[in-house]
């Protein structure tokens, strides 16, 4: 089964499922204008993106209120802090990398840095 996406002004709106013969039977991204032009047959319109439940393509699995960035074509969620950076696989990643040691840290939006946590 195909997955397609309603994308309105940057957020999902709608998800439908489609079968494979009506996508062509063929893989992405061969499938998705045939999938466009299969849901436009049917009624719906606005702009629909072919999105991957294995999350082979376009990053992150759509769903409704996930939002759709077109220059990295990529589904992805929101983020919790304006200084993280999406990536094309549709996650977010802080401008400075985590520490990697035995203690636990939390992001600091403030001052752009991990803050360990005191236990």
């Amino acid at each position: 089964m195909a997955h397609f996406a309603k994308i309105e002004n940057g957020t999902v709106k709608n998800c439908i499922v489609v079968k494979n013969i009506d996508c062509g039977g063929g893989e992405f991204p061969e499938s998705e204008p045939i999938g466009q032009k299969f849901i436009s047959s049917l009624g719906f319109d606005g702009e629909w993106k072919q999105t991957s439940y294995n999350k082979n393509f376009r990053g992150q699995f759509a769903g409704v209120g996930s939002f759709y960035n077109s220059e990295l074509d990529c589904f992805h969620g929101a983020c919790k802090f304006e200084s993280w950076i999406l990536k094309k696989d549709g996650l977010w990643y802080p401008p400075i990398e985590k520490p990697v040691d035995e203690f636990e840290y939390n992001w600091n939006e403030e001052t752009k840095s991990w803050d360990k946590i005191d236990n």
